[in-house]
């Protein structure tokens, strides 16, 4: 009779082991399902125009020409899996200046005609790169810019820190403005660089980063 009581009970303290066994896998499940990234999961840059820095340099055989631009806004949304971006910054034509009247004048109504096309337009498409807080780290960001009425492809490679929910960014690129149909100021006395070197430093601030 002993022997057959511990017969019987066996198959009970199996069952028994398979369902913890089971409880202890699903709580391990679960717990890993909660701290694992979700996918789809946006990150949200929003620019800050008061901090942000816009500069252009333009050369001719004489001297070098130093002038700047505002930044009306900017919101930059990613998913950091997939790279795959939207949003757009926005550049105040109008606010280009050198320091001297003169020379923004025409810069203004002959070159940007910026009565015309008031904002140069940014639109990310893709970034290209892994973003996180800590040291800093190298990107490119792809999309369209649109200037003067035209949208031309540009990939801009940036270097981005990120502290906290702080984010700043710095790049260098070229508009080669001649050829993007902007009228040449050069005249026969002075020839003036056919592009103009834009370096951008950047600040603001970034959610949903994990």
């Amino acid at each position: 009779m002993k022997a057959r009581r511990t017969i019987l009970k066996s198959p009970r303290r199996t069952i028994l082991r398979s369902i913890g066994g089971l409880l202890s896998l699903a709580l391990c499940i679960g717990a890993s399902a909660q701290t694992a990234p979700q996918d789809g999961q946006k990150v949200t840059v929003h620019l800050d125009p008061a901090t942000t820095q816009i500069h252009w340099t333009l050369s001719d055989p004489l001297h070098t020409v130093h002038g700047a631009f505002a930044l009306k806004g900017g919101l930059v949304t990613f998913d950091p899996q997939t790279g795959m971006a939207q949003g757009e910054i926005l550049v105040d034509v109008i606010s280009g200046q050198s320091g001297s009247h003169a020379r923004d004048s025409r810069m203004q109504k002959d070159v940007l005609e910026s009565e015309k096309f008031p904002q140069a337009i940014f639109h990310p498409e893709k970034v290209t790169g892994s973003i996180h807080s800590g040291s800093k780290q190298s990107v490119t960001v792809s999309g369209t810019f649109t200037i003067h009425g035209s949208d031309h492809p540009l990939a801009l490679a940036m270097q981005v820190e990120i502290a906290g929910k702080n984010a700043t960014a710095t790049t260098h690129f070229v508009i080669p403005y001649v050829a993007w149909g902007m009228k040449d100021p050069s005249s026969f006395v002075l020839h003036v660089g056919k592009q103009v070197d834009v370096d951008v430093a950047a600040k603001g601030t970034v959610e949903g980063l994990q």
